[in-house]
């Protein structure tokens, strides 16, 4: 204790560094870079004058000042991520867009033959039942495949007359849909089972029926045998005519 008190050095008064006025502080602040000021590479006012450009405009000056850092940085990593891309793709095995195209078709037919085979699941040559909601989408589906053969109103072309009481092969909504599913091959009718889903040959089938007794501009003559519709193997078409 007394060789402590005897060493005069631990007993130093404290001296408080001469302090700064407000303009002098907030000179020396403003000069310390933040993030800010680094990303968009600013420089301080004091320093314009360094940066002017040596010509002027009707007295308007321009300052050469530098590029901002995040320029660069989104520069140089679009050339590497440029660099990268194209070797991936023209060199190593990135897919081009031709096999992406082909891989992408490949997929879309698998997705639409588990739709089509999900959907089947409710229509059949021994389940089809006349419905009058399914002729709208119908006649849709009869516009876009059969028009070629058996006219736009059913009254036949190449293939027979849809809009009469003969019938080749079956007038009921059971053999219409037996015959569009399986086809007739050697009559020149087309199986539809691979094109169309089972709900679509559903909705032809239903509008077919929907044009029996129609009397279209035209018809074809009369083929097979007639057949007698029963009460509930028919669709109310608006455009029947009335007795």
């Amino acid at each position: 204790m007394i060789k402590v008190q005897a060493d005069p050095s631990l007993f130093k008064k404290y001296e408080a560094p001469e302090a700064l006025d407000y303009e002098e502080w907030l000179k020396q602040k403003n000069t310390k870079p933040n993030i800010w000021t680094k990303l968009l590479s600013l420089k301080p006012i004091e320093q314009e004058a360094d940066m002017i450009i040596p010509h002027a405009y009707d007295g308007i000056h321009e300052l050469d000042n530098p590029v901002p850092r995040w320029f660069n940085v989104l520069f140089y990593g679009s050339v590497i991520f440029a660099v990268g891309y194209i070797y991936y793709y023209h060199f190593a095995d990135g897919p081009r867009q031709d096999q992406e195209y082909e891989t992408e078709m490949v997929k879309a037919t698998e997705d639409k033959r588990l739709f089509l085979a999900k959907a089947g699941e409710k229509f059949d040559e021994n389940s089809i039942k006349v419905d009058a909601t399914l002729v709208a989408n119908g006649k849709a589906v009869f516009l876009a495949n059969c028009v070629a053969c058996h006219g736009e109103k059913g009254q036949g072309i190449v293939g027979p007359n849809l809009a009469d009481e003969y019938w080749l092969h079956g007038g009921s909504v059971n053999d219409v849909f037996k015959t569009v599913k399986y086809g007739v091959p050697a009559k020149g009718m087309a199986s539809w089972e691979k094109n169309l889903s089972a709900k679509n040959i559903a909705e032809v089938v239903n509008f077919i029926e929907s044009l029996k007794g129609t009397n279209p501009a035209n018809a074809k003559a009369p083929q097979g045998e007639k057949y007698v519709a029963k009460e509930t193997d028919t669709v109310k078409n608006e455009n029947t005519p009335k007795g």
